[in-house]
């Protein structure tokens, strides 16, 4: 059971307004500030090096404290400055070639779909998005039906940019196991607000400043041992690797060969006080929670006239969508904004499978945390009601 007033006392932002923009970038806890404010400034009493050698055993027992979350060994955790740039490290390392196939979804997000293409085009491969079934999440039969010896990578993103549906990724791991295929889990809206240790993907990348509540600028990569030799990294330095003579050099055996020298450690710290801030409070807890706020906000958006919840699914989260009647989204995020209520927008390019296919074009997207409380989602009800009844 999470202490809803212990949270908020942690949370300075709770008492600006209705924050519901976890699935953009949400309000750290004071323990996640204090810790990348306090090194800052011993940066800068005693400079950056000596500050990280003061912090070098709590920088290593970070890899511990990540894989406990994610439900891996320490040696499978890399540290990066984003959930892209974990994304573009592991699958720029996987080989492909003329003939090779990939599997993506129509959940898949911007960000994956634009390198996924360009690279499928400069080798010869091709991307192919597996069909949804009813609900709306990844058909997991269509999924079998497709993979065959060609298959090199499946792209799997667990919970879409643009709606609470929570992709089966446990059956498409599954599936997957049946060939050679990667299964990389772009685990960016889902980490923090949905528990991933018991799933066993090949590769999984995830933010640090969305659900997990951390600082800006900080992701982490999961590579299993089992896939890494399959791997080539491509951007590799003197922390990724050692030049051990002048014409000879090796590379780190571990998930750390994904990791480049230079770091902010301040927010490294911080990602650390996160995870350990949503350990202390429960991965599960923290799931059933968001859920239920995340169910909560539908129901009351849903009994709005003009309003339409857009979320696909049978397993959803915390991500909520919607669109009111004669309204434009961003007009709706910027008339919400003026009552103090925080939240999104998501648009075409975003998704453009998933919005395509369903003729959409922008959404709003409201995502509200464990801190948000049910009497602040009724206040932002009733002005999502208003602002329908006077578009």
């Amino acid at each position: 059971m999470i202490d809803l007033h212990a949270i908020r006392a942690d949370t300075p932002g709770t008492h600006r307004g209705v924050f519901l923009d976890s699935a953009g970038s949400s309000l750290p806890p004071v323990q996640v500030l204090d810790e990348v404010v306090n090194h800052l400034r011993r940066e800068a009493e005693v400079g950056g090096y000596r500050a990280a050698e003061e912090r070098a055993e709590d920088l290593d027992e970070g890899y511990a404290v990540l894989a406990r979350a994610l439900g891996c060994a320490p040696d499978e955790v890399a540290f990066t400055d984003s959930a892209t740039r974990s994304w573009l490290a592991a699958f720029d390392a996987i080989p492909l070639a003329a003939g090779d196939r990939v599997l993506s979804t129509e959940a898949e997000y911007g960000g994956n779909a634009v390198p996924l293409l360009r690279r499928a085009a400069e080798v010869g491969a091709t991307v192919e998005p597996v069909p949804s079934d009813a609900s709306g999440a990844v058909d997991v039969a269509a999924l079998r039906s497709m993979l065959d010896e060609r298959v090199r990578l499946i792209s799997l993103v667990h919970v879409p940019t643009n709606g609470g549906l929570v992709n089966p990724a446990a059956d498409v791991i599954a599936a997957a196991r049946a060939t050679d295929a990667i299964v990389l889990l772009d685990a960016c809206q889902s980490a923090g607000q949905v528990d991933l240790a018991g799933l066993d993907a090949d590769i999984v990348t995830g933010s640090g400043r969305k659900w997990l509540r951390g600082p800006r600028g900080t992701g982490f990569l999961v590579v299993r041992k089992r896939i890494r030799d399959r791997l080539v990294p491509r951007q590799v330095d003197l922390h990724s690797g050692t030049w051990e003579a002048p014409d000879r050099f090796s590379l780190r055996s571990d998930a750390r060969v994904f990791e480049l020298w230079e770091s902010s450690v301040a927010d490294r710290l911080g990602l650390v006080a996160a995870f350990r801030y949503a350990l202390d409070l429960g991965l599960a807890n923290i799931e059933s929670t968001v859920a239920s706020r995340g169910e909560y906000l539908r129901r009351g958006l849903a009994d709005v006239p003009g309003v339409t919840v857009h979320d696909l699914g049978t397993r959803r989260c915390g991500l909520v969508t919607f669109t009111v009647a004669g309204v434009v989204a961003a007009e709706v995020r910027d008339r919400l904004r003026a009552h103090h209520i925080t939240v999104s927008v998501s648009g075409t390019t975003s998704t453009q499978y998933d919005m395509t296919r369903r003729g959409l074009d922008t959404i709003v997207r409201a995502s509200p945390h464990y801190f948000v409380t049910e009497e602040q989602l009724d206040e932002a009800v009733a002005s999502v009601r208003e602002l329908a009844a006077h578009p």
